[in-house]
Order: C-alpha cells, then sequence, then structure tokens
C-alpha cells in the first residue's frame, strides 16, 4: 500500500472515529441533560376534545390500526429516527425494532451515512430480523445530496436495512451550529426531486425538532415527496444538544439563543396540511402522550411520531418499549372512547363533527 493509501485510510478511519463520537455525544446528551425546547411547546394545549358521556360505544370495539404506504400498522405510531453507529445505539434499535414488532407500529432508524461510509457498522442499524413486518424507514441527512450523495446512495441505504420507505432529514440549525456542520443546502429541491423519481420506494421529507413551513411545504410537494413529517418545535431541541456539545462559551451562547426557534408542532402541522391537502403528514416533536397523538390525527396526521418517550425505555429492555407505548395505545383508545370515535378513519374526522375544539 503506498503512503498516499495509507493516509487516506488514516483520513477516512479519523473521520468514522470522530462521527461516531459525535453520535455517542448526542445518545449521552439526550438520556443525561435538559434538551427540551424553552419557551415554546408542541402547541397542543391550544385544543380540547368534548368528551361524550354517552359515547355509544363498547370500549373493546374501538379500533386503532391504520394503512400507510400498504402496510398494516395496529396504531398509527412511528417510533421516529433516533440514533445508530455506536454499540449503545444498535442495542437501542434492536429493543425498538422488537417492541415495534410486538405492538404493529412503525419505526424510523437513525442516519446511515456512517453505515454507507463504513460498513463495519451496518449491523448497528439492521433491525430487519427483529422485525421483519414492521413498516421500516431508511433515513439520510438530505444535505448529503450535496455533498455527493445521490439517488444510488439512498437505494443502497434502503437496502442496506430492507427499509419500506427513506427519510431525507433536513436540519438546517443542527449543521449551522456544528463546527463540522455541512451548511450548503442550495439547490436542494432539485435533488431532492431526483432521488423521489428514482427511488421505487416512498421518500419522505422530515424536520428534526424545528417545523416545516408552508412554503416548504408546498417545495416539497412539487419535488415529489410521498408524504411530510413537520417534526415541530416543542419536544427536543438539537440547538440545547448542540450546546451540551459546545467546545466554547461563544459556541454555547450561540446555540442557546435557538432554545425556542421554531414552529410548534400543532402550527406546523397545520400549515403543511392546509398547503399540501392531497399529502400524508406525519406529527412528530413534543408528543408526550396518547391524548397528543389523538389531537395530532385529528388535526390532519396521518402517522404520529414519538421519540424521547421511549429513548430511555430502549436503554433498558425491548419491553421497557413495548410497556412505554402500550400506555400510549391505551390513552389513545380510551380518548376515542370518551370522544365517541371508534376508527383512526372516524378520529380524522373529529374535528368537522365538532368533537376536537380551540381551548378557551
Amino acid at each position: 500500500m503506498g503512503d498516499s493509501a495509507i493516509e487516506e485510510s488514516s483520513d477516512l478511519a479519523s473521520e468514522a472515529a470522530a462521527t461516531a463520537r459525535r453520535k455517542a455525544d448526542h445518545l449521552r446528551i439526550n438520556l443525561e441533560e435538559d434538551v427540551r425546547a424553552k419557551g415554546i411547546t408542541a402547541g397542543f394545549e391550544a385544543y380540547r376534545f368534548i368528551h361524550q358521556a354517552l359515547p355509544e360505544l363498547d370500549l373493546a370495539a374501538v379500533r386503532t390500526g391504520t394503512t400507510i404506504f400498504g402496510k398494516r400498522l395496529g396504531s398509527p405510531l412511528l417510533i421516529s429516527s433516533m440514533t445508530g453507529g455506536v454499540a449503545q445505539a444498535g442495542l437501542i434499535n434492536r429493543n425498538l425494532a422488537t417492541a415495534a414488532q410486538s405492538l404493529g407500529v412503525a419505526m424510523g432508524l437513525g442516519s446511515l451515512r456512517l453505515a454507507l461510509e463504513h460498513p463495519d457498522t451496518a449491523a448497528l442499524f439492521q433491525v430487519r430480523d427483529a422485525a421483519p413486518d414492521i413498516l421500516l424507514f431508511a433515513n439520510l441527512g438530505a444535505v448529503q445530496l450535496n455533498y455527493g450523495y445521490g439517488p444510488k446512495e439512498c437505494l443502497r441505504a434502503v437496502q442496506l436495512v430492507g427499509a419500506d420507505a427513506l427519510f431525507l432529514h433536513l436540519n438546517s440549525l443542527q449543521e449551522a451550529l456544528q463546527p463540522e456542520g455541512n451548511v450548503n443546502f442550495s439547490g436542494l429541491a432539485a435533488r431532492i426531486a431526483a432521488v423521489c423519481a428514482a427511488l421505487p420506494i416512498p421518500v419522505i421529507v422530515k424536520e428534526v425538532g424545528w417545523g416545516i413551513s408552508a412554503d416548504v411545504a408546498r417545495l416539497l410537494s412539487e419535488a415529489g415527496v410521498a408524504a411530510i413529517d413537520v417534526a415541530g418545535a416543542g419536544g427536543t431541541s438539537w440547538s440545547e444538544v448542540e450546546r451540551f456539545r459546545a467546545g466554547s462559551p461563544r459556541q454555547a451562547q450561540v446555540s442557546r439563543a435557538f432554545s425556542s426557534w421554531g414552529m410548534s408542532t400543532v402550527e406546523s402541522l397545520l400549515a403543511v396540511r392546509d398547503a399540501t391537502p392531497h399529502l400524508p403528514v406525519f406529527a412528530s416533536g413534543g408528543i408526550r402522550s396518547g391524548v397528543d397523538v389523538a389531537k395530532a390525527i385529528a388535526l390532519g396526521a396521518s402517522l404520529v411520531g414519538l421519540a424521547s418517550p421511549v429513548l430511555r425505555a430502549a436503554t433498558e429492555s425491548a419491553e421497557a418499549v413495548q410497556e412505554e407505548l402500550q400506555a400510549t395505545i391505551e390513552e389513545l383508545r380510551i380518548c376515542m372512547f370518551c370522544i365517541g370515535v371508534g376508527s383512526i378513519e372516524a378520529l380524522q374526522g373529529a374535528t368537522s363533527l365538532g368533537r376536537l375544539v380551540a381551548a378557551p
């Protein structure tokens, strides 16, 4: 091996180690620090359900099943993309996948960039043996399409984990706050359109916690995305996560300035729903109960994502994750029962029925 090849190999190994450290930092900080958004909530408190004292339903007959992209789910829940690429994350992903399989809910994986560039880490993302039947989303940063990635790499990511669909995530603020961030987001809509046209599976664009506006939703619709995950503000704030990673007081100060940044989940959900009524909309960001799930669906969501509420459970066991999700599903079912709707389809019409109204 020549000197240049040795140097290139060393650079790749160094880059992989740095990426792994960043992922480990993100995981540790999410588990140990208060990284909730400050001064902004997900917005669900602005709505309330009208209780039906006589629901004319048998609770046992309430059904939470739904179909997304041809897959039947037991409940309209998505375990949102969280982590991958380090040993602890591999265990977390398997616990999440095992619980998802047992309950029939969807799951998103963390960014697969590391697995594509360093195949020795791929096993940390591969969960199909634990969850052969779930709706599974691969995940890559959309900005990587401006840094050498294209449809071929996106398809490789999907095939690597046996996914049914692909998330391309938008995290412009997070990248801007990282000293090592990739910040060239110019011309990205056209590159997203090329991926949508080339891939044989649904491509969904998601934010990571600051919401998607009506203007961006229309741009994504024109690009041909199959759905949009608003991932609004009010839950985990990645600017707060980056604040805890900051290497200097100045970096920490800059990150702190964005602790209340973004569109709330409800604000973004309504904006995207109205701007792109033909597209399925996923709601994530600050979802903390089955009642939040029910409100999101009544406001127009087809699928509702949770991350923080199951992350800590996933460090323990698949059973702990299952217990957390079962409580959320039970809350959703009881909420549906108490407003007199027996199916997810009926819940989606709760606003027009007058069962969900603005809080006084």
